[in-house]
């Protein structure tokens, strides 16, 4: 397995407001032709010190090598690193996994990334079966098929329904407010898993507003009348607190054979991207996809980059300044 990646390194100006210290000899790195170089990769069989050149030290005290190998800039950063920057990346195996009956999720906001104000993501695995339930939240939702197949539906503020199937590597998405469930297919025999992406930092999955929450808070005589019945005993069977996740059979291979009524929302809630032909570059390929091409997804566009051996995404800037997972 190859290690090589592009990264980009950002430079910032500080303007000083003290008095300038002492002139401090400077000895020039001993890292050949390129000093500012990447010192290891997480393949590397080294462990890691927090040394470039003739700067640094060695660890006295306890490390942890594996994570230092995935971290070489910043346990021995670029002499072009000011260190004012935050944190930019997060990896969700340090993330806090939910676990239920029928899968798990794991998420990050900016309790756990501060820099990430304006979108925050969810990592969530169903087994074949398993269903998300149908809940609601005030922030869209588009979601990125990692494997697997699942079978999504939603309904708008108008009533109109949408059903339909997403396989690996295509997308779906969920305005704010839409109520809306995600159920596992056995195509494979562990079921599916997904990246989810909402529209606000400080979003939380813990935090969804779930049908079972609602029915277990709901007197038994309310929900009887709203439903025109007088037999109290038909809801006995209501979870006493929300089920988030929970198993059931896998739905039929045909999503018009789920359909309580056909799909009639102006457009679809779902974007075969896995089917999209990509545009080639020199050093890899990239799938562009924005609301002229997937209508529903006003909040939250994306590209698909497949980066070469030896490629590098080049250096961009988003004006206006938009967020980037």
């Amino acid at each position: 397995m190859s290690y090589l990646a592009p990264f980009t390194i950002v430079c910032l100006l500080i303007q000083a407001t003290l008095a300038a210290p002492t002139a401090q000899p400077h000895f020039p790195l001993d890292n050949g032709p390129d000093p500012n170089t990447q010192l290891w990769n997480p393949a590397t069989p080294i462990v890691p010190e927090p040394i470039r050149g003739r700067l640094g030290a060695n660890v006295l005290g306890p490390q942890n090598p594996d994570l230092e190998r995935q971290n070489s800039d910043l346990l021995a950063p670029p002499t072009t690193d000011h260190g004012q920057v935050g944190g930019l990346k997060w990896p969700f195996s340090l993330s806090h996994t939910r676990l239920s009956n029928g899968g798990w999720s794991r998420e990050q906001n900016v309790a756990v990334l501060p820099e990430a104000t304006a979108l925050a993501g969810v990592n969530m695995r169903l087994k074949a079966g398993a269903i998300r339930e149908l809940h609601w939240h005030n922030t869209a939702e588009w979601a990125y098929m990692l494997k697997g197949e699942a079978r999504i539906s939603t309904m708008t503020p108008e009533g109109e329904i949408f059903v339909d199937d997403v396989c690996e590597g295509d997308l779906w998405y969920f305005p704010a407010g839409h109520p809306h469930s995600i159920q596992a297919k056995d195509t494979i025999e562990d079921g599916a898993e997904f990246l989810l992406i909402f529209d606000s930092g400080t979003f939380s999955e813990d935090s969804t507003f779930l049908l079972t929450d609602w029915l277990a808070h709901v007197p038994k005589s309310v929900l009887a009348k709203n439903f025109g019945l007088s037999d109290l005993k038909l809801f006995d069977h209501i979870p006493e607190k929300e089920l988030y996740i929970f198993p059931s059979s896998p739905p039929p291979e045909d999503p018009a054979m789920d359909m309580v009524v056909p799909n009639n929302t102006p457009n679809p809630y779902v974007f075969p991207l896995s089917k999209m032909t990509p545009t080639k570059t020199s050093g890899g390929s990239i799938k562009p996809i924005d609301s002229s091409l997937f209508k529903v997804a006003d909040k939250i566009s994306a590209v698909e980059v497949t980066v070469e051996v030896g490629g590098m995404r080049y250096v961009a800037l988003h004006i206006p300044q938009r967020a980037k997972f």
